[in-house]
């Protein structure tokens, strides 16, 4: 994923600002490289010709003017003038002669390529003046729209900079810092820095032990890199460069610093090739995980929850927050992550239903961002004081709650799940390990990392581990002595498989096999918004509804026909019990155990609520395991639509499921929609945690004691009350 993220922005590129240093101007010798300005030169006609953008930023006048009167002081010497002490040119005579020549160099090059150039030379002070920044923006507009090349220098031989250059008054110090400027000012998509060296190395590019730096990760290479010495001539060299490359970079500005000697150098960057050195807002994200063993994961998240658990409340609430702030600030990258991921899905030929679940559509990061800070709002779970019981005299037992420790998460297909299980694992004080679908491997990524990156030091980000390699599960479900919970969220299958496959306990998430039963006596306006909603609302969700029982007597009085209507109108593909197949001419359903994920359900005609009751309980169990109940049983979400009280009771009263709803949509079965902030998944499961699982499904219990001396010694002296007290005293 780094390689051809950190290359991809190069599609959006039409304004670059070049930057030519003076070691690529000029020889060791002091004259003119005429070879490598030609090449140069035509490398910007032919990106010129491609409709970029080009604004070119030269050094090189001062050693060109000093080279050049340099020889004619020696021609007008006479031998006992050159016996005599050298006094050293004056610089700003250098820059002024030196300036005149390179024009008219580069004017000749490009004239020889059809290409105009034009001058533009300015000072430090300049860029004080709003007025002439707006007048230098409408100038570069107008030259650019012409196909005209704007050359920038710094006006040397004018202006009132003295050495040291840089210091908190000056605006630029060198060309390195005036690219940047004119980058940013100019509004350009790409800065190239060309150097008299590949790019940026870990040490002097003389040392053999240097490497050359791909792409510079602030955070990483900042303490790491050596510098070697200054450019052998001009102002600046590598220090600088860096410098000007990091804070156009994180302005918003892609810099690549390479070699200006190479043949055809920026044309291979805009080819998205891996030249030079790539300096990127977004960098950071981009690293490889470091390929980290399954134990060595587990106890890492284990010690980090620790850390976390140990921090205040408001310091866990922030956490959350700056994780908000993260995914909103980064949308477009993980935009970008999410939209490969599902045109490769798309290419692979995978179910539309798993598209559905894998697309971030629009909103969604917003969405996303949202639930964390009403999930930061919340009461602070960990360590709240459940109950307070006086044992005997001064002898005080506190139940609170506790985070669980370490979760395992096995979830497929839905990238937004990695998002809700992060933020509840961070509200509950747990470590988190999770393990996403190879499908969302790229939106996996991204998201883990801006994650990650927004947790502090203190806690590490290794508090959320994520599994990259499938190989690594078997190894994690074998550690029951770190792993205290493992959730899976996906089909039957992948539940069974991880139940059969470790000691760990497991919080199953089975089919949604959702229901909605329409009685004889609905309200059919109120019936029909729940069943369209039901269905379509989001066809592919585990709580949309997949079997429509409908009372008997809605065949006679026309309602059920009416419901059938509206749900082709909205192109669902229906398929019927026995009773329906045959009485509404539609193909008979395979299994009235199917999920279908898609805008397809299921149709079947009840006597009465208590053949729909019969009906939901012994559909929604798994015909070839009947045993598992935990496992198989789906038991999600069933809806009653009726407007006889009596009814709904019995019905609310004997489905046994994790939510049964009376007249409202079993869309509503969600962690947010409940109020829960997120959830981890819907556990169809009836130990430990049932229905949406949110910050509490998350949490046990501890007891605390606090006394002040006492002993057992065979209960001797001590007189039990057993007195429950105020929490709160």
């Amino acid at each position: 994923m780094a390689e051809d993220s950190s290359r991809a922005f190069v599609k959006d590129v039409k304004r670059i600002v070049i930057k030519v240093g003076t070691a690529v101007v000029t020889r060791n010798d002091g004259r003119l490289a005429l070879g490598r300005l030609g090449a140069l030169c035509e490398q910007i006609k032919e990106l010129n010709s491609q409709g970029y953008e080009i604004i070119l930023v030269s050094s090189g006048a001062v050693g060109l003017g000093r080279q050049r009167l340099r020889y004619r002081r020696l021609v007008n010497s006479s031998f006992a003038d050159l016996q005599k002490p050298q006094v050293e040119l004056d610089g700003k005579a250098c820059a002024a002669v030196g300036q005149n020549s390179l024009m008219a160099l580069y004017d000749t090059l490009f004239s020889e390529l059809d290409i105009s150039s034009a001058q533009l030379l300015v000072t430090d002070s300049d860029f004080r003046d709003r007025d002439f920044r707006k007048q230098l923006n409408e100038t570069v507009k107008s030259l650019l729209s012409l196909k005209v090349i704007p050359i920038f220098n710094e006006n040397d031989a004018v202006s009132t900079r003295k050495a040291p250059y840089e210091d908190s008054s000056g605006i630029f110090w060198d060309n390195d810092s005036l690219a940047a400027l004119l980058a940013l000012e100019l509004k350009a998509d790409l800065l190239v820095l060309l150097s008299d060296v590949e790019g940026l190395y870990s040490g002097p590019p003389s040392d053999p032990k240097s490497k050359l730096i791909h792409t510079y990760v602030k955070e990483k290479h900042q303490g790491e890199i050596t510098f070697g010495d200054k450019s052998r001539v001009g102002r600046g060299g590598m220090t600088a460069k860096v410098k000007a490359a990091v804070n156009a970079a994180y302005a918003g500005i892609p810099v690549v610093i390479t070699s200006g000697s190479a043949p055809e150098n920026i044309i291979r960057v805009l080819q998205g090739q891996q030249i030079g050195t790539l300096f990127h807002q977004d960098a950071h994200l981009w690293e490889p995980n470091k390929e980290v063993g399954a134990r060595e994961m587990a106890v890492a998240a284990r010690d980090s929850s620790r850390r976390l658990q140990a921090l205040s409340s408001q310091e866990r609430k922030k956490i959350l927050l700056d994780i908000a702030d993260a995914l909103e600030a980064n949308e477009k990258l993980i935009t970008v992550e999410n939209e490969a991921d599902v045109a490769a899905a798309q290419q692979a030929g995978y179910e539309k239903s798993l598209i559905s679940r894998l697309a971030l559509k629009p909103g969604k990061i917003a969405s996303l961002a949202k639930s964390i800070r009403v999930l930061a709002n919340m009461e602070d779970p960990i360590s709240r004081v459940l109950k307070k019981t006086q044992l005997a005299d001064g002898l005080i037992l506190e139940k609170t709650s506790s985070p669980l420790g370490v979760l395992l998460i096995v979830f497929e297909s839905r990238p937004d799940a990695l998002v809700q299980i992060a933020s509840l694992a961070i509200r509950s004080g747990n470590g988190l390990l999770l393990k996403g679908g190879k499908e969302a491997k790229r939106s996996n990524a991204i998201l883990h990392k801006v994650i990650t990156e927004a947790i502090p030091d203190i806690v590490g980000g290794k508090v959320i581990g994520l599994v990259t390699s499938r190989d690594e599960i078997p190894d994690l479900l074998k550690l029951d002595d770190v792993i205290d919970l493992v959730i899976p969220r996906g089909s039957n299958k992948l539940v069974s498989q991880i139940k059969n496959s470790t000691k760990i306990p497991v919080l199953g998430h089975a089919d949604g096999i959702c229901h909605v039963y329409v009685d004889k006596s609905a309200n059919m306006d109120m019936a029909k918004r729940v069943v369209l909603d039901a269905k379509i609302d989001y066809p592919a969700a585990c709580n949309a509804m997949e079997t429509l029982l409908v009372h008997k007597d809605l065949v006679t009085n026309g309602a059920l026909n009416e419901l059938i209507v509206d749900l082709r109108i909205q192109g669902v593909t229906l398929y019927g019990g026995p009773r329906a197949s045959l009485l509404l001419n539609i193909p008979q359903a395979r299994s009235f155990h199917h999920e279908y994920n898609s805008m397809e359900c299921t149709v079947e005609i009840v006597d009465d609520v208590a053949a729909a009751i019969n009906h939901i309980h012994h559909h929604g169990r798994h015909p070839m395991d009947m045993n598992r109940l935990l496992l198989f049983c789906s038991a999600h979400t069933d809806c009653i639509v009726t407007e006889d009280q009596e009814t709904a009771e019995i019905f609310l009263h004997q489905v046994d499921s994790a939510a049964v709803f009376h007249n409202a949509s079993t869309r509503f079965c969600d962690g947010a929609r409940f109020g829960l902030g997120a959830e981890v998944g819907i556990s169809t499961s009836r130990i430990h945690a049932r229905g949406p699982v949110g910050v509490e499904g998350l949490l046990t219990t501890r007891w605390i004691l606090k006394g002040s001396g006492q002993v057992v010694d065979g209960d001797k002296g001590v007189i039990y009350t057993h007195k429950d007290i105020p929490i709160n005293s």
